[in-house]
């Protein structure tokens, strides 16, 4: 594998599909291995370093929500998950489940390259990044993308690190649904508010002592959301 190369795991259970896929992505530098059953999928997971996940959320032994619980289980790689027109329940239990971005077939590869670029660009630290950002109760670390509150260390997926941090830096403000949509998931998505649903859900079961009774991440209605780091 080239040095600067990242490795994808695709899964599908379409050999076309797969086919299209890796074509599309080797041609743009990209090393692919496939699978096309999510027990296949965490064998490969687990015996070579991934980069970033890609997956159907139909399998013949599983769905794409399980494989994306797995690999949180032990991982914080990007996961990119494929649906159709009609699975919008099971998108949103993805996303609950740790996948960061989803695609709707049928789907142009100009398109998820692009999603693909930027989960990357956002799991890679930049050089001269502070080391050390203490906001109230939490201290963040963003060389090594760690976050402690209270000195107990929070295990965040890329796309809930990349919201809590975009909160905390500008914590007290009121931010509206677009300006995060647009900042954490790209302009092309600040219309997507299931995203910021399911994420402000997920990061309130890891940092709120009562999900249900907010403290830190508060709702501010019809508006957006608003970041208190000390309670």
């Amino acid at each position: 594998m080239p040095a600067n190369s990242a490795r994808i795991l695709v899964v599908d259970d379409e050999p076309q599909i797969l086919r299209v896929l890796r074509r599309g992505l080797e041609s743009h530098g990209f090393e692919v291995v496939a699978a096309s059953d999510v027990a296949s999928a965490l064998q490969i997971f687990r015996s070579m370093p991934i980069h970033l996940v890609i997956t159907d959320l139909r399998m013949p032994d599983a769905d794409g929500v399980q494989l994306c619980r797995e690999i949180r289980s032990s991982s914080t790689v990007p996961i990119i998950v494929l649906s159709v027109k009609g699975e919008e329940r099971t998108k949103v239990e993805a996303l609950d489940a740790g996948a960061d971005d989803y695609i709707t077939k049928p789907f142009g590869m100009d398109e998820l390259l692009a999603r693909t670029r930027a989960l990357q660009r956002r799991s890679v630290i930049p050089v001269g990044v502070q080391e050390r950002l203490e906001v109230g109760d939490f201290v963040l670390h963003p060389a090594q993308r760690r976050v402690l509150l209270r000195d107990r260390e929070l295990h965040l997926t890329p796309k809930e690190y990349d919201l809590l941090l975009f909160l905390i830096g500008n914590h007290s403000k009121v931010l509206s649904h677009r300006t995060i949509l647009s900042h954490v998931w790209g302009a092309e998505n600040a219309a997507q508010s299931e995203y910021l649903r399911v994420f402000v859900g997920q990061l309130r079961k890891k940092i709120e002592r009562d999900p249900r009774s907010p403290r830190y991440l508060l709702t501010e209605p019809w508006v957006g959301y608003r970041f208190n780091p000390e309670v």
